[in-house]
This record gives structure tokens, sequence and C-alpha cells, in this order.
């Protein structure tokens, strides 16, 4: 039988942040590295490694982006903390029965520099969900409902990765494969939890309807970016809007999941090769449909 294990690391964070709040945002960056992280060598590794494959200073990213906000953010970290130590377990126990997979699966709680509200990975030499506080307060995803619907998420992507894995099939890269590979976590995230599960939802009242209403033209916009070199971070970074709504990949990742059901269990679709073309010929079709 599979496992799951927890590693906190928010106390060593609030032991920290307790002595270098008060400082400047340079200084907060330093001691953030050499005081809470090094007791976390490969966390570190990992989001600096990540930043640097992105050809991006991850310390000017941390200066901008997250520093001068974590005072703010506090109160809906502590939340989301909370939340993650009681639900990631029960949520991994269901996920395994309902998807029909067993691996083992660390969660891990840190505060970082903004690498991603969840990052499936390893950790320690086993998969691994990295789930990023500053990220998760950011977006607005403390409660109880966003946590249960972001953990369903990532679990789908370790479930994913699973799969391929015990098929000898590897992962793929590129913006056909982002759409693919979130849309697989968002539609097992809905499989877990119930079709009125969207955890990107909660931070907007109207964001489904207005991804529903808008799927032709959502389509359109990914295919012409994809057509012409241009990074997709609109659909996907949450730092990033289309028309004031951000993460709007996520729907129409899931569409594309929805459309190959027509033929293929969820199963299937984790092993699916030439991706492009499929999700494509899904897109055309979403495109040329008025809502």
């Amino acid at each position: 039988m599979s496992r799951s294990e927890l590693i906190d690391t928010y106390p060593d964070f609030l032991k920290y942040w307790d002595g270098a709040h008060d400082q400047p945002v340079a200084d907060q960056i330093e001691s953030w590295s050499s005081e809470y992280m090094s007791r976390f060598p490969e966390l570190l590794k990992k989001q600096i490694e990540d930043y640097s494959e992105q050809d991006l200073d991850w310390r000017k990213i941390a200066e901008e982006k997250v520093f001068p906000f974590l005072n703010d953010r506090l109160p809906v970290m502590r939340e989301a903390r909370k939340n993650l130590l009681e639900l990631c377990p029960a949520i991994y126990s269901k996920a395994q029965e309902l998807l029909g997979f067993e691996a083992d699966v660390s969660f891990v709680i840190y505060v970082g520099v903004g690498c991603g509200a969840g990052w499936v990975t390893s950790y320690g030499d086993q998969p691994a969900i990295l789930f990023g506080l500053e990220n998760i307060a950011g977006s607005g995803w403390g409660s109880v409902n966003a946590i249960r619907g972001l953990c369903a998420h990532e679990i789908g992507h370790v479930a994913h990765y699973h799969w391929r894995a015990q098929n000898n099939k590897a992962l793929g890269t590129g913006v056909w494969w982002q759409l693919y590979d979130e849309g697989f976590a968002q539609r097992c995230e809905t499989s877990i939890n119930g079709f009125d599960s969207w955890h990107e939802a909660i931070a907007s009242d109207d964001w489904l309807e207005w991804c529903q209403g808008h799927k032709g033209w959502l389509a359109a916009e990914f295919i012409k970016a994809a057509d012409d070199g241009k990074p997709v971070n609109p659909f996907f970074g949450s730092w990033f809007e289309m028309e004031g709504k951000s993460q709007t990949g996520y729907f129409l990742g899931c569409e594309v999941i929805h459309g190959l059901e027509e033929e293929y269990s969820l199963k299937e679709i984790a092993l699916l090769d030439d991706i492009e073309t499929r999700s494509r010929a899904i897109l055309e079709r979403m495109r040329n449909v008025q809502p």
C-alpha cells in the first residue's frame, strides 16, 4: 500500500521571518536563503534551478513579486497551511481509490520565491508535491474549498506522471504539452472533488462562467499564440491576465481532455502521444462554435 508523508517547513519560516520582517527586502531575501532555506537545501536548489532554466533572476522575481507582500499574506498562508495539513492525506487516499493508482508521495509545505502554488516534482528520492504558501496566498486560495481543489489538481499530475513512468512514456515539453498536462490535472480535480471543483475560480465569482462564454475566443487565442511562437504565460501564470481573467488555460485544457474522453478513458488519455495534433483538432472545433 502506498503512503503519503507531510513535510511542514512553515514553523521554520516563521522563526526566520520573526527576525527578518523589518529588514530591507534585499536582506530578507538573503536571510531567506541563508537562514530558512539552508535547512532544506534540496528545496532551495530546486527553486534556483527552476528560474535558471527559464533564464530568470530569482532574486529579482523575489524582490518584485514576493517579499514586499509577505507580511500582508501571513493570515492566508496560515489558513492554507492548516488546511493542507488536514486535507492532503485524505484527498490522496480518495484520489488513489477513484483514479486507480498507487504511488508514494511527499507533501512539502514551504514559503518560496514564486515557483508555484503547487509543483509536482521529486523530493527525497520520491514523488512530491511542493505547496508554495506565498503563491497560494497571492492567488487567494487559502480556504478549505480552494485547498481541496489545488490538492486534487496536483495529485492529478502525480497520477499522470506515475502512469507514464509505468509505461516508459516520457513527459513532453512545449505549449501543447502544457495545455494537455494542466488540462489533465484539472480534469482529475473535478473527478476527485466533483464537477464544481475549480480552485482557479475561488478568487473570482464569474471566472467559470466567463471561461465558458469565451471558450471559442480562448481557443483561437491559444492557437494563434502557439503558431506565432509566443509564450502562453497569459493562460497559466498567476501573475498574468487575459481580458482581466487569470489561469484560463486550465479551463481550456480541461475542455481538451473532455474532448478526448469521447474516445478514451482517463488512463488512456494519460498515455497518449501526438498531443499537439489531438489538442489542436479539439481547439479548432471549439473556436468555430459560438457559445
